[in-house]
């Protein structure tokens, strides 16, 4: 059976809500900089450059697990220009902490990607920066790191 981003979503799903309650109360903002997180993996999918620079900060700094820095152009321009393709993308263990109009994002990225036609597999741990933009989050800062 060839597995598709339908079925990691539905995967996903279900095994989100066989999550055992949590006894932390998730406030508005933790939840709305969960959406736009959610948000951005799907425009990533969809390579969708208008909203993937409504959910970035013009003052992005992305950074890869090989120490590679883009800036939101670049990173925009790599996804939206289809130079890498996001095949699937799944964040496991995901925290959110908010502090002001900041907040701070962790999880582990596992990716299935297509760059200039070759097919690859990643698994690393990710920080993020959130900044409350306006009303809105956008991620102002992510790095990512290779995990054991």
């Amino acid at each position: 059976m060839r597995i598709t981003r339908r079925h990691l979503a539905a995967a996903g799903a279900l095994a989100f809500a066989a999550l055992p309650t949590i006894t932390h109360a998730e406030s508005a903002d933790e939840a709305t900089v969960r959406k736009a997180i959610d948000d951005l993996s799907k425009a990533m999918l969809a390579a969708d450059k208008a909203k993937l620079e409504a959910l970035v900060a013009d003052q992005l700094s992305y950074g890869h697990s090989a120490g590679r820095l883009e800036t939101k152009k670049e990173f925009v321009d790599v996804i939206a220009g289809k130079k890498t393709i996001y095949k699937s993308i799944t964040l496991n263990d995901p925290t959110v902490s908010v502090a002001g109009n900041n907040a701070i994002a962790r999880h582990v990225f596992v990716v299935e990607t297509e760059t200039d036609g070759k097919p690859s597999q990643a698994k690393v741990g990710v920080m993020q920066v959130w900044v409350k933009d306006g009303g809105s989050w956008k991620l102002l800062a992510r790095q990512a790191f290779r995990t054991g």
